[in-house]
This record gives structure tokens, C-alpha cells and sequence, in this order.
């Protein structure tokens, strides 16, 4: 190995294993460059002996960095997970005993205090209490960061793991009766009303409806394809009625760009939500408060209800692989589920009645063939 000098700096030229290497050691120190350039041989080496060389361990806003780096590159096709990541990592980000911190060195322990921190915190919007699910978010997003670091063969764990997430109350019982469904539309902007109703006529997810393009809406053929989602069964064909139709068509030929629904500022992108909108809406309809994603659980639980779709042709619709995910949108009202309870008690009684009348009747049926043969034996006796 050669250690020579070009400039001010030294560089080193190496002969491994019939390749030759040439290197600058960035060092205008002659005892640090052939430090540097005996690193560079030994690292060779263990590579030959299958020993890595791990990289150096990042500080947390480095490691958070890279992550969303790599998160915005990988989640090219589901915009919302990335989002979604990049929200919650603002408030990790702002937590002092996480910043500039080498990732070693957060522990479960810090992580627990991070979770009371925000537990105790308002929203600065709301001025309510931060939710569990939404600090869940923000443990989840932490996790995947420590993954995504631990990718580079690092000798710790992930101490997320060790961190149990808070309890949420994850029942959806939102579900709007038609008069308030009327209520709000009444109130509704012209685009939000568009959304709202295609929701409403097609259970589609609210994302799935901003995303949706000219080219993939074929209404005179009676579906809109959906190409994104995580499963086979998000990505699918969804049906449209007579009211869904229309606005699609109504929608296509006001398009001026690729989107049914596009940004405000740029026709060749996507609106992103319509969070100001329904807002509005609910003030000046005065209806109480729900999600626009409510209006897709409202959807399925009329669907359910109604007895014209089974739970296999529901999931189907809805864009799950899983029945049992499908429970989650379907929220039997009260006056539904007395009525069931009604109508098996209905059923239940029928039953019993149609059960005895078939055990009477083959009773009767039976002593009638046994007098038929009594009386044929007698008659054969008098021959």
C-alpha cells in the first residue's frame, strides 16, 4: 500500500485481490492518512471474511430524515402512509429528549415519558386532549424509524417494541340518518357535495374519491376503477348507481385535467381533503359533528341493514380481503337490531309450528297405513 500526496491531501493506492483501489484519505495529516488508509484495508478484509462494517449510529433527527427520505420514495403509491409519517413525526421531532440524540440511546423508559408528554398536551387547533390513537400514530411512525435504521445491522434493538401503545376506542358508531345526510348536503359546497354523495352511493374510502381520473371512470359501462390500495381487493372496480353515474359524468366533462377532483391551484394533481369544507358544512347545517370517512361507515351500515347484500359481496365492495374487517363499518342502529330480534322471534315460532305440524303428520300418516293394512289383512282372511 502506497501512501502519497496530491495538493495538501494525501491519498493512498491499494492492491486487494488483484483490484486496485485509489482513495483520497481527506487528511492533510500524513499520520491520519496512513491511519485512514490501514481502515480502508482492514474494512476489505472483513468484508472478505464476511464480517460488515456498520455504518455509524445516527442521531434521531438524522435517522428521522433518511426514514422520510426513504418513506416519500417508497410510498410513491400510497400518499397517505407517507403523509401520514410526516405528520406524526412533528411532534417526535419537537421533543427535547429525542433531539440530536444517537438513536442507541433512547430507550423504552424515554419513550413511556414521551407518552405521558403528549397524553398531557392539547391540540393546538382543538384545545382538547391529545387522543390515543393519534399519539399511536406518532409510536407507530417511531418504530418504523428504528426499523428503518436497524437495516444497516446496527447491534441494538428497536425499543419501541418494548413500549405497550395506549388503548383506543376504535368502535365507529357515527353512522347519519337521512335527514341529517339532507341537512348536510344542503350545506355543502358543490365539490364537497360531489365527494360526499359518490361516497354515500358507493361506500368508496374518501382518498379513493380525490384520486379518482378521467381515464379510469367509465360510467357508460357503470364503474369506476380504483387502482391503488395495499391489497388485491383495494384495487378494484367499484359499481356505480344512477346518482353516482351522473356525477361522474357531470365531473368528467367539467375535468380540465387528469382528476374528477383536482387541486385548487394545479388540475394535475389530486385535492388532498376537503377537511375546510365539511367544517363549514356542519356549522351551517348544524349536524353533529362526524368524519368525512363517516360517511363511507354510514354507506355499509345501510347496506348491511337493508338484507340485499350479503357480507361476502359487501367486503368485496368495500375494498376488504377479511370479513371480519368488515364488521368494523357496520353499525346496526338500536331500532335494527330490536327489529332482528323481532323477526327471529317470528321465525323461531314458524319454525316450531311447522315442526310439529310435520311430527303430527307423520303420525297421522303412520297410524293411517297401519288401519290400511289391518283391514287389507282381514279382507284376505274373508277370501
Amino acid at each position: 500500500m502506497k501512501v502519497y500526496k496530491r495538493g495538501s491531501v494525501w491519498w493512498f493506492k491499494l492492491q486487494f485481490e488483484g483490484k486496485l483501489y485509489r482513495r483520497s484519505t481527506k487528511h492533510t495529516n500524513k499520520l491520519k492518512a496512513d491511519n485512514a488508509a490501514a481502515a480502508f484495508r482492514t474494512a476489505l478484509a472483513n468484508r472478505n471474511f464476511g464480517i460488515v462494517e456498520r455504518k455509524p449510529i445516527p442521531s434521531f433527527n438524522d435517522a428521522m430524515k433518511s426514514f422520510l427520505d426513504w418513506s416519500a420514495e417508497e410510498h410513491k403509491e400510497h400518499i397517505s402512509t407517507f403523509r401520514r409519517y410526516k405528520t406524526s413525526s412533528k411532534a417526535l421531532l419537537a421533543y427535547l429528549k429525542f433531539k440530536g440524540k444517537p438513536v442507541d440511546q433512547i430507550t423504552a423508559p424515554t419513550i413511556e415519558e414521551y407518552k405521558a408528554h403528549r397524553a398531557a398536551q392539547k391540540g393546538k387547533r382543538t384545545k382538547r386532549p391529545i387522543k390515543p390513537a393519534t399519539i399511536n400514530r406518532e409510536l407507530a411512525c417511531l418504530k418504523a424509524v428504528y426499523f428503518h435504521v436497524l437495516k444497516d445491522r446496527h447491534n441494538f434493538g428497536n425499543p419501541v417494541s418494548e413500549v405497550a401503545f395506549l388503548p383506543e376506542n376504535n368502535e365507529q358508531d357515527r353512522v347519519l340518518t337521512f335527514e341529517e345526510q339532507r341537512a348536510y348536503l344542503a350545506a355543502a359546497s358543490d365539490t364537497l357535495k360531489d365527494v360526499a354523495m359518490l361516497i354515500l352511493e358507493t361506500g368508496m374510502r374518501p382518498e379513493e374519491v380525490y384520486r379518482a381520473t378521467v381515464n379510469n371512470a367509465h360510467p357508460d359501462e357503470g364503474y369506476l376503477f380504483n387502482p391503488y390500495g395495499k391489497t388485491k381487493a383495494a384495487r378494484r372496480r367499484v359499481p356505480l348507481n344512477s346518482i353516482a353515474v351522473d356525477i361522474v359524468k357531470r365531473r368528467m366533462e367539467a375535468a380540465k385535467g387528469a382528476f374528477l377532483f383536482p387541486h385548487k391551484s394545479d388540475k394535475d394533481r389530486p385535492m388532498i381533503q376537503a377537511n375546510n369544507a365539511h367544517t363549514r358544512a356542519l356549522k351551517v347545517s348544524k349536524v353533529k359533528a362526524f368524519r368525512i370517512y363517516d360517511l363511507r361507515h354510514t354507506w355499509a351500515t345501510r347496506a348491511a341493514e337493508s338484507r340485499e347484500v350479503d357480507m361476502t359481496t359487501l367486503a368485496a365492495l368495500l375494498g376488504h380481503s377479511k370479513l371480519n374487517i368488515v364488521m368494523r363499518y357496520t353499525h346496526p342502529q338500536e331500532k335494527h337490531q330490536a327489529d332482528a330480534v323481532n323477526r327471529l322471534e317470528k321465525a323461531n315460532a314458524a319454525r316450531e309450528i311447522a315442526e310439529a305440524e310435520k311430527r303430527l303428520g307423520t303420525a297421522g300418516e303412520s297410524q293411517g297405513t297401519f288401519k290400511e293394512s289391518k283391514s287389507e289383512r282381514n279382507s284376505s282372511r274373508i277370501n
